[in-house]
Formats: structure tokens, sequence, C-alpha cells
């Protein structure tokens, strides 16, 4: 049934494509197992589940959210922070530890990614997490955290994920990785700077003026405030 995981994860099986689960590995290597299912074809996969949870109980949602973030196959976990995305009453049901367990295991940029744009962002925005949490995963040693701790701040801007804008959260997330030279923190941090540079653009061009970021997060940003494009 649609809302069985093992049956959600045979289906993703399905669609997977060797080649490109060869190709992801390079792009973003991860310790699951990676299916090579395209975005689109996931999320085929997933709409019917998502369509049938909207009226079942929240804790059945909840269930199938663990047990496809758990199956150590790639493509389960990003099918949970999906139905997460789709599904703000399962997300606001989540306890506090349950969202912090969803971030465990998240040892790419893809799953930072989509747990931190689905899960975290929305739940910090909703109060449902607390700022000096987001502050503990800044100052993780893990990559990973202090990159889910910046990319959490874009649903705090980004109007498509429900966000009206926080400048002074955002900015205070991005003055803990002004010195992160980690290539996929400096990335996060060029995100998070560009989706707020749409809300408060005076406010991330003094940012810049006062702050010695990486060259490549200053280039993709005044792009973005000149342009309105990160790479024009």
């Amino acid at each position: 049934m649609a809302t069985d995981a093992p049956y959600l994860l045979a289906a993703l099986h399905e669609v997977g494509v060797p080649a490109r689960a060869e190709h992801a590995l390079g792009y973003f290597p991860t310790a699951m197992r990676h299916l090579g299912v395209p975005v689109p074809a996931l999320r085929a996969v997933v709409k019917p589940a998502i369509a049938a949870l909207r009226k079942a109980p929240v804790g059945d949602a909840i269930a199938l959210v663990l047990d496809l973030h758990g199956s150590g196959v790639f493509e389960g976990r990003q099918g949970a922070f999906e139905i997460l995305g789709a599904l703000p009453r399962v997300r606001r049901a989540l306890t506090a530890g349950q969202v912090l367990a969803l971030a465990e295991g998240n040892d790419n940029w893809c799953s930072v990614d989509a747990y931190a744009c689905n899960v975290s962002g929305p739940c910090w925005r909703e109060g449902a997490l607390t700022d000096a949490m987001i502050a503990t995963w800044s100052a993780s040693d893990d990559r990973w955290m202090r990159r889910t701790a910046l990319v959490s701040t874009v649903p705090l801007n980004m109007k498509s994920r429900g966000g009206t804008g926080d400048t002074a959260r955002t900015l205070a997330v991005c003055e803990r990785h002004v010195a992160d030279r980690d290539d996929m923190v400096v990335k996060a941090l060029s995100w998070a700077l560009r989706e707020l540079a749409e809300r408060d653009p005076a406010a991330v061009q003094a940012f810049l003026s006062a702050h010695p970021v990486a060259s490549r997060v200053r280039r993709e940003t005044k792009n973005k405030l000149e342009t309105g494009l990160k790479n024009p």
C-alpha cells in the first residue's frame, strides 16, 4: 500500500537508474545506499503516499517518515523529507527529539538541504526549534551540521517555502560562519545571503561591507544584489 515503507522502497528501487546511482555517489558521496532515482520519479512515487496521509492519523504519517528515514536508502530519506515538506500538520506534530533525530546521518549536501528546507527551517520559523539549537549546530565540528544551520535560514526568507523574512536571525547565523572556509559551508553561506537579499538587500550589502567573507560568497551575493542572478 502507498503508506507502507517497504512498498515505497520497492517502488523507488524499480525506478532507480544504476548509472545515475554511480554518478550521484561522486556528486554527493554518502554512506547510504543510492538507487539512482531521478527527482521527478521520486516525487511521483511519494505523491500517492502524501495524498493518502492527508486524512490519515498523524501518528501513521510520522511512523512512515521515521521508517523511510531509517531505511539506509538515500531516496527513502529524501522521500521522508518530501512528505514532511508537503504535510505541515505532520511536521508540526513531530517532537523536538524527532526533529533532531531526523538530522542524524545526513552526510551529504542533498540530504542536508532537503532536511533544512523541509524540516528544521520551518520548525525553527514556527518555534519548534530554538535559536540556541541552531547556534549549537553552527558550533559543531561536523561540516554537515554547520551547513544545516545556514540552510535552515532559507525557509525564513524564501516566499515559496512560507518565509516572510527574518533579517536578524539570518544574519546572526551567517556571522558565525564568516571565517569558515569549508566548501560546503561557504556555498551554504552564499545561499543564505542570496535568499535574504530578496527580502532585505540593504542589510545584505551592509553585511558584505562589514565582514571578510570568502570570495565566492562575495561574488555570488554581489551578483544577486546587482543582477538578481547568482551567476549572470
